[in-house]
């Protein structure tokens, strides 16, 4: 039997990673090269994050350049993956009876074409989004997570897109390398810990994790994809981190591969 297709939390950080080449580009460049090549990708971006539930169905998404105030060669990066309607009638399927809107209008927001510019640089993989209901509680989105498990089966890459610490208002934007924030560190070891050992509730349950976690996820659009990718695991299956680092002091860049 086929192995299934591993799937990902990638730290996306900061938009310009899509111009850099550094540590974390790198390490994306690496995923991309060490998983079997997917039939599609399925993306659960932080930057989707709408009162309800959406999965994108066009033919051709655009590339949205859904921030401000970056240099203009930025804004001139397209991603030209196509979509794949099919597979968002799949993911539909699988998530039924819930409600989930074809869309025909977002396309690939930078949480998502930001990080496979470096994986898959050549966009021929067919890319599907599926949003984040903004108005529901934790465990709504790791089973979510768990009804999508079959699509590993079946060449999907199932790409969770956040960032595990994510404090903008601590942020050094702009200024000298900051070194990672106590509170920052204690809360991705723990999250570290309890990853390898298999114990998804605490991480569903984040808001019992204390001060650190209240610090790491004082909004929670860029935890969630994490846990639909840790819905995925399958018994006896191994954890690993692919990509490390804190910028800014504030932002996770942690990697989570499952598989």
């Amino acid at each position: 039997m086929k192995k299934p297709m591993p799937a990902v939390f990638v730290g996306h950080g900061n938009p310009m990673n899509a111009l850099l080449d550094n540590t974390y580009t790198g390490g994306w460049a690496a995923i991309g090269k060490d998983v079997p090549l997917p039939q599609a990708v399925l993306s659960i971006s932080a930057h989707w994050y709408i009162p309800g539930t959406s999965v994108t169905a066009m033919h051709a998404p655009r590339t949205i350049h859904d921030f401000g105030g970056f240099p203009p060669e930025l804004y001139r990066i397209q991603y030209p993956a196509p979509g794949d309607p099919a597979l968002a009638d799949r993911v539909r399927g699988l998530l039924a009876p819930m409600t989930v809107h074809p869309d025909e209008e977002w396309g690939l927001d930078h949480g998502t074409w930001t990080v496979l510019r470096h994986m898959f640089p050549g966009a021929g993989i067919p890319v599907v989004q599926l949003s984040i209901d903004e108005r529901q509680p934790a465990e709504f989105h790791y089973d979510v997570g768990k009804r999508l498990a079959p699509l590993r089966d079946e060449g999907v890459l199932i790409v969770g897109s956040g960032n595990l610490v994510h404090n903008l208002h601590a942020y050094a934007w702009g200024r000298r390398a900051m070194e990672p924030f106590e509170w920052a560190v204690r809360f991705e070891d723990k999250a570290r810990e309890l990853l390898l050992a298999g114990n998804d509730g605490p991480l569903i349950s984040y808001e019992t994790l204390g001060q650190p976690a209240a610090l790491s996820i004082p909004t929670p659009d860029h935890y969630l994809p994490l846990l639909y990718v840790i819905a995925l695991r399958r018994k006896g299956e191994p954890t690993c981190f692919p990509v490390e680092g804190v910028d800014g002091g504030s932002v996770s860049m942690l990697a989570v591969r499952i598989g």
